[in-house]
């Protein structure tokens, strides 16, 4: 048996991120989306030190070793190991980057920086900054402020220096040397985030031309320095990453809206967690800038490229280059459930699986826009955790409110990194009468479904969908998720349950079919597992197969250990983090784990279970990580229809067959491609086409339609 069981979650997490690095670097993936995996790797890098290294670091700060809960390595000891790690992927990301950008000019498209514009360029240059730039800018001298301002949380900084032409009087050791010494001033100017990071500057001869903000701040850094007589001026990049914790103010006068709202504008005092620089700065200025923000060398300081807050690069402009891009899917329909027709009679006669972005997101939005409109629709109620920025959704709801319909929306505040948004959305829709409910103390809403209630013959009947995803118009299109609408009695009079709990948290419900966050998943999923090792030990049918985007709680892990020593065949298709070590002998041998990362974002949690030739199978909100099971509410939902319950374990398969964009997951971390000799099978585009063959009259030869280029 290994010395650890468990890999380490922050180790394994920046190997995911790895992972998305090595779409930036596949050469198959058309230019400008390798440009955009560039952006979310950095994306995902500026959020894993708010939050992940974050944490690590106040259990370090906290004098606390924390082996326990960190896989077995100390705290101060995982700081390091993550800092070196993310050096060596911002260095490979910087050679990708540079790669890409030189196969781009074969397409005769051209990033340049200031000191390549010509001629032709200046005019549109120096417009576009007196015009649009200069007004947004916010510049700061350091040298006569007793400490530097705070600075924003992600927000990218040009760090300039102004060698003065007049002497400096020469004091101390310079005068008794007689040496003379140059006044220098030090300066910041935040990269204004209004603006769009790449300005596309007028095409020329066919070839078209592209210069960042920053670059074009700096050729006009004569400008916004005109007053000043200086001999050199020099400007690099510079950004911090704070620790994103909310604390949450505990004063009982103040509305938990207030409360988050003042928590997330607190954020920008969080404790420094990371400081990347140009790593061409000079010394003077990145020693006067460290002593000046106080930053330690406890602190993540991680030397990096000419740019910062490359998760622009998720934005880059399409340019009207579609040979560039993934070719964009037409979202199929979901056979025998017609968007022009009412949705609620369908759905009473059978249940209904839509997998987006597949299939399109539309009867979400058309089932909320017939409820608020029907007459015989009494009641709406519905979990928001992440909504669009323009949404559907809350409008529909809106709506229903005017028609005269009870509407009841619990939305989750604390939803990390959308809190604006989320207590934007609260305040209009409780300013239009919607009855809000704001989370449960000490547990997040993480759990997605709605249920309406209808009068139909004077008796209510209920109608709902649960799902693995956010009801989010933007994310449904570029995230898997699974969503149930069903009109089982049983099962919505359970989710009902839900909702009683948000308004009476006291009460604990008790469920026959749904698995409920906080007070059962743990148990029921143990034994689940369990009734699989009992399977096995008396021959009969057993398996597990499991679709997760993490997993790593310790007892599920060592229950997963347990079935795999009593001879359960697991799959495992887990996005992200994954701490259980697959495949050592004595311990997980009979355990695959994969990783997919591709196009699409995978989202789903799908659990399987064999269960002795009956298969049981559920879609959930819920990971296999301790927050999920114990800190949340969360739904796991169990699948009835014999036809959903097919479909789901055969799109489980189409994923686990993958041998394109599938990775093996090992204790080496190495994030190899499944080897297969057989044919190619690339999973999101093998899924396309089984919903295409699945509509009636669709061809074979027909299924030819893909969703890449």
């Amino acid at each position: 048996m290994p010395q650890r069981k468990y890999l380490n979650r922050e180790l394994s997490w920046l190997q995911f991120n790895a992972r998305v690095l090595q779409e930036a670097e596949d050469e198959t993936v058309p230019l400008i989306e390798r440009l955009r995996f560039l952006g979310i790797f950095s994306n995902n890098l500026d959020e894993f030190f708010k939050v992940r290294y974050a944490t690590v670091k106040r259990i370090d700060l906290a004098g606390k070793a924390g082996k326990s809960v960190l896989g077995g390595i100390k705290a101060s000891k995982l700081l390091e190991e993550i800092t070196q790690i993310v050096i060596e992927q911002q260095a490979e990301s910087l050679k990708i980057l540079d790669d890409i950008q030189h196969q781009l000019k074969d397409y005769n498209i051209h990033i340049i920086n200031e000191k390549q514009v010509s001629a032709a360029q200046q005019k549109f240059i120096k417009n576009f900054f007196l015009s649009k730039v200069s007004p947004a800018l916010v510049t700061i001298i350091l040298n006569d402020l007793p400490e530097i301002p705070s600075l924003k949380d992600s927000a990218a900084y040009l760090a300039v220096k102004m060698v003065m032409k007049e002497e400096k009087p020469q004091k101390g050791i310079s005068k008794l040397l007689d040496k003379t010494e140059k006044d220098r001033k030090y300066v910041l100017i935040e990269i204004p985030r209004s603006i769009e990071r790449f300005v596309v500057l007028p095409e020329e001869n066919g070839k078209q031309y592209i210069i960042l903000l920053d670059d074009l701040i700096r050729y006009n850094l004569g400008t916004i320095f005109n007053i000043f007589e200086y001999e050199s001026i020099s400007a690099h990049m510079i950004k911090i990453t704070r620790d994103a914790e909310l604390d949450i103010d505990s004063d009982l006068s103040k509305s938990f809206i207030e409360k988050i709202s003042s928590s997330v504008k607190d954020r920008i005092k969080g404790e420094p967690v990371r400081f990347v620089y140009d790593m061409n700065i000079a010394e003077d200025t990145l020693s006067y800038l460290m002593n000046k923000m106080g930053i330690e060398s406890t602190d993540s300081i991680i030397p990096g490229g000419r740019y910062h807050n490359r998760r622009d690069y998720m934005n880059f402009p399409s340019l009207g280059r579609e040979d560039l891009l993934y070719k964009p899917i037409e979202p199929l329909p979901i056979p025998g459930l017609i968007l022009q027709t009412s949705l609620f009679g369908s759905i009473a006669r059978k249940d209904y699986l839509l997998y987006a972005p597949y299939q399109s997101f539309a009867y979400t939005v058309k089932f909320l826009r017939e409820a608020a409109l029907d007459p015989k629709v009494k009641t709406i109620k519905i979990t928001i955790y992440r909504l669009a920025k323009i949404s559907h959704i809350a409008s529909s709801l809106i709506n229903a409110v005017k028609n005269g319909k009870k509407v009841i929306v619990q939305i989750e505040l604390r939803a990390r990194f959308d809190e604006v948004a989320n207590i934007r959305y609260a305040e209009q829709m409780q300013a239009e009468g919607v009855q809000l409910i704001f989370g449960v103390p000490g547990l997040k809403v993480h759990c997605k479904a709605c249920v309406i209630e209808r009068e139909e013959e004077g008796k209510t009947k209920r109608y709902g969908f649960i799902s693995t995803g956010n009801f989010n118009e933007s994310t449904s299109r570029i995230y898997t998720d699974y969503t149930l609408f069903t009109a089982h009695p049983e099962i919505l009079k359970e989710v009902n349950k839900v909702f009683d709990f948000f308004e009476i948290n006291y009460k604990v419900n008790k469920y026959k079919h749904l698995i409920v966050s906080p007070h059962y998943s743990r148990n029921t999923f143990v034994g689940l597992i369990q009734k699989e090792i009992e399977n096995a030990r008396e021959g009969k049918p057993s398996g597990i197969a499991l679709k997760l985007n993490s997993l790593s709680d310790y007892p599920m892990i060592d229950k997963l250990y347990q079935a795999s020593q009593a001879g359960v065949k697991i799959k495992l298709i887990v996005r992200g983090v994954c701490c259980l070590i697959p495949g050592v002998e004595g311990l997980s041998e009979n355990i695959e784990a994969i990783s997919i990362v591709d196009k699409f974002l995978e989202h789903p949690r799908v659990f399987i279970f064999k269960n002795g030739g009956n298969s049981k199978v559920y879609i959930s909100s819920a990971d296999w990580m301790t927050r999920n099971l114990d800190l949340r509410v969360e739904i796991s939902c169990p699948i009835y229809d014999e036809e959903i319950k097919q479909e789901i374990i055969e799109t489980f398969d189409i994923s686990w067959n993958d041998n394109v964009k599938a990775r093996t997951i090992t204790s080496k971390h190495d994030n190899v491609y499944r080897n297969s000799s057989t044919k190619k099978l690339r999973s999101q585009f093998e899924l396309y086409d089984y919903y295409l063959k699945k509509l009636p009259g669709t061809k074979p030869e027909k299924n030819k339609k893909k969703i890449d280029n």
